[in-house]
């Protein structure tokens, strides 16, 4: 049965929520006079949703959003937002909070709102058990040149690297940069052979280029393989393109500062920032980056997709 906080310092409106929250079937509510008394209410027992007005005193609601997700990230928080509160209410869901209701809508829009919150978060958390419990899965990405799909693969590897709890979001955004510029340089450098030097001397001939060679034999007819593999210690993410590749040795320093204004091997310099090992083989067609991880669970699995 899921249980309802609802956090508001009105007596009246408080009373009005809880009313509504009534027609929801098998769901118990608990309620609080403000943020600082919420967070009492999670310290005896964690509540599956909590509704909550934005201004209060001691603890706003904009408070208690960044309060609750820094100790309870899987609660969701549905925003009572009413005149003058617009701007905590934008802040706070820029700070995680799942939704909300202006408090003039109540009557017609709380319901279905918290229905929709429970059901989402009830799915997820089927999601989330059933990934912990993945001991092996295989699937393999073969790319052309098309850098369109190149968000939406990042994209799917970060959300894998979300559902084992390996990394944090910080953490993450960063993989993903440095696997956006080693994929977006194997079909550029790799299999278009287009040199990051025209880049300097003009980005727009060094877009023409792109768009003349990605129509071209035998540069349009080469693919880039990703083969991602995860397990408790690391995170290992293999990319090779079908271009004569380079030579490794010439690869400028990434720990000398000099090098970060450099015209060419800012994505190689970004990947070895980020990565712990970034390895490239005898041809230097293909790239190996790896990240260590810290698992969240001791369910031990591997995810291959290559």
């Amino acid at each position: 049965m899921p249980r309802i906080l609802v956090v508001d310092d009105s007596a009246v409106d408080r009373r009005f929520a809880l009313a509504l929250l009534e027609r929801l079937a098998d769901c118990e509510t608990d309620w609080a006079t403000d943020g600082e008394e919420a967070l009492s209410h999670l310290a005896e027992r964690t509540p599956d949703l909590i509704l909550t007005d934005m201004i209060m005193p001691r603890l706003n609601g904009l408070e208690l959003v960044a309060r609750v997700r820094a100790s309870h990230r899987g609660i969701p928080l549905i925003l009572m937002t009413s005149q003058g509160s617009e701007e905590l209410a934008a802040e706070a869901l820029t700070q995680g909070a799942a939704s909300y209701v202006p408090k003039r809508a109540l009557a017609t829009e709380l319901v279905p709102t918290v229905e929709r919150i429970l059901a989402l978060r009830a799915q997820w958390q089927r999601h989330e058990a059933l990934m912990q419990r993945l001991v092996r899965s295989e699937c393999e990405f073969v790319l052309g040149n098309d850098t369109d799909l190149v968000p939406p693969l990042v994209g799917y590897l970060q959300s894998i690297l979300a559902m084992t709890g390996s990394l944090d979001e910080a953490e993450r955004m960063q993989v993903g940069v440095a696997l956006e510029e080693a994929l977006v340089n194997a079909i550029h450098h790799g299999n278009l052979e287009v040199s990051s030097e025209l880049r300097r001397d003009s980005l727009a001939r060094y877009h023409e280029a792109i768009r003349q060679r990605s129509e071209e034999p035998p540069y349009r007819d080469r693919q880039v393989t990703v083969t991602a593999r995860f397990t408790r210690e690391a995170a290992e993410f293999c990319i090779r393109d079908q271009g004569p590749g380079f030579d490794p040795s010439t690869l400028p320093d990434a720990a000398d500062p000099i090098n970060l204004d450099r015209p060419g091997g800012r994505g190689l310099i970004l990947m070895r920032f980020v990565m712990d090992e970034v390895r490239f083989n005898s041809q230097g067609n293909e790239v190996t980056l790896r990240k260590r991880i810290v698992p969240q669970t001791d369910v031990e699995f591997e995810v291959v997709s290559g």
